[in-house]
């Protein structure tokens, strides 16, 4: 989880804290949770719209395999 080990993540927790007190922790993590879901939403979204483009494209009419001249 980007190089981070759990003691890492122990001071973080333990800064915010002060920073922010006790009272506002759990409304700023279901906002980072919330913005999280929201963007993995919509880069499943874009994937999907992504495949399905990719799969749907319509195949290129092949070239005549004439010289060039018109036909008579």
């Amino acid at each position: 989880m980007f190089g981070l080990q759990p003691w890492h993540l122990i001071v973080i927790l333990a800064v915010a804290l002060l920073v922010f007190g006790p009272s506002r922790l759990p409304e700023i993590g279901a906002a980072v949770g919330k913005s999280i879901r929201e963007f993995r939403d919509a880069a499943t979204t874009a994937q999907d719209s992504l495949r399905e483009g990719m799969e749907s494209k319509p195949k290129q009419p092949e070239p005549d395999k004439t010289d060039g001249q018109p036909k008579a």
